[in-house]
């Protein structure tokens, strides 16, 4: 048994590393906004794409400053959000089906509604056929953008909402993998993919032969990362596989627990993925000139399908599938939270950002000009998703028990880690007492 002493909650401290990395990444967002639309754009341009930095070695293409950002530090973002997933799938939140049957509804729904919205606003233009490339754009919740916006609103969010958010979000986490490394995939070495294999194959022996050190992991996973990218499957995927093959021993409440390969990994890419490579991926991808664009730019079909997506898909898919639930039995309402709360962060899963931004540079390819309509569609449907929310969970009623409830949550997180319903809690306690 672990040993729980001094230790706190691992969902807690994610809650906070991700609401303050989220304001981090709102400060990178507009300054980048700044940069591009003011004298220093050229440089910013310039720098990003212009200044070859080396080659890979059996790769046709030299690498720029916004691929290695895009490729490399972003594949460290993915093996994060893959270690969230393994460590929430077996250890926390989603470790059980009645716990994930409602994210599970409301992250498809999210994902399927603004898929379907998008493909309406672009069905009938002559560019159609190409324009549907991008159609996994706004089906895609930003976390730490999303968590950023609930910390703006204090003890106001509650704890349950943000729960349920994290949840989401890591299910929606895990539909745009799978959709980037099935759909937006080029043509495929398969010499490159069999040694990939033949790396999981070893990682996956080193876990089972109680290999606990992190550097062997994270060695064989820059090698995964190098025969991925030269695979055709984006690089980043590669990430996910590492995280998956990164052996996790069950400690509840013990995040930091010394015998827990996953959970020392999580920990240490806690701030850089928060504070230095989000941010620095949202500042090289968010800059978007307004320079000569006028309103039949900002409202072209792309932008404004990914847009309509992100701001109408997300809030009927989720809230939809959220209300269906409850009425029909398959969820109970979520504690402490009035069904006006439960919109407001419905209208947060707006919120795309930065995976949306990294679809929308896969869905194009070689199209810088449909890849900036899909920055502005992006940022568009984002500010509105984050400022309506905001809007309606700031003046939204509390719930008439909220201060109690909130109480409750934040002594059971403390001892329990993941309790969220009222029928949980008493189990904790009884259980504690005997």
């Amino acid at each position: 048994m672990a040993e729980r002493t001094g230790v706190r909650s691992a969902l807690r401290a994610f809650l906070r590393s991700e609401a303050s990395g989220g304001i981090v990444l709102m400060v990178a967002a507009v300054l980048a906004m700044i940069v591009a639309n003011g004298p220093l754009y050229g440089d910013y341009h310039h720098i990003l794409h212009d200044v070859p930095m080396g080659r890979l070695p059996g790769s046709h293409h030299a690498m720029n400053l916004h691929m290695w950002i895009n490729d490399a530090l972003m594949a460290i973002f993915f093996l994060f959000v893959g270690l969230e997933i393994k460590r929430e799938f077996i250890d926390g939140r989603l470790a059980t089906w009645e716990r994930r049957r409602l994210p599970v509804m409301a992250a498809a729904a999210g994902m399927v509604v603004p898929a379907l919205i998008y493909l309406f606003f672009v069905s009938g233009h002559p560019e159609s056929a190409t324009l549907t490339n991008g159609w996994a754009i706004p089906a895609a919740t930003d976390i730490a953008f999303a968590i950023g916006v609930l910390a703006l609103l204090g003890k106001r969010a509650p704890t349950s909402l943000k729960l349920f958010l994290v949840t989401v979000a890591i299910v929606d986490d895990m539909g745009a993998v799978a959709i980037i490394a099935l759909v937006y995939t080029a043509d495929l070495n398969t010499l490159a993919l069999l040694g990939a294999a033949v790396v999981m194959i070893v990682m996956w022996w080193m876990g089972r032969s109680g290999i606990v050190t992190i550097w062997p992991y994270l060695i064989a996973g820059a090698i995964l990362w190098y025969l991925v990218f030269l695979s055709g499957v984006h690089a980043t995927i590669a990430g996910v596989l590492t995280a998956m093959m990164v052996p996790l021993r069950k400690t509840p409440g013990a995040p930091d627990a010394q015998d827990s390969t996953l959970h020392r990994l999580e920990h240490a890419l806690d701030w850089p993925v928060a504070f230095l490579i989000v941010p620095l991926f949202g500042f090289a991808n968010a800059g978007v000139s307004m320079a000569g664009l006028g309103m039949e730019h900002i409202f072209a079909p792309l932008p404004l399908a990914i847009a309509a997506g992100l701001f109408f898909g997300k809030q009927i898919g989720i809230f939809g599938s959220v209300w269906l639930a409850v009425k029909i039995g398959v969820a109970g309402k979520l504690r402490g939270a009035t069904w006006l709360q439960i919109y407001g962060t419905a209208l947060l899963c707006g919120i795309g950002f930065t995976m949306s931004l990294f679809i929308g540079a896969l869905a194009f390819p070689g199209n810088q000009d449909l890849i900036e309509e899909a920055k502005i569609g992006v940022l568009m449907g984002s500010f509105v998703s984050a400022l309506v929310g905001y809007l309606v969970l700031r003046f939204a009623p509390l719930h008439k028990h909220h201060d109690e409830i909130e109480a409750q949550e934040a002594g059971e997180i403390e001892r329990d880690g993941d309790v969220e319903t009222v029928s949980e809690a008493l189990a904790a306690r009884k259980a504690r007492a005997g």
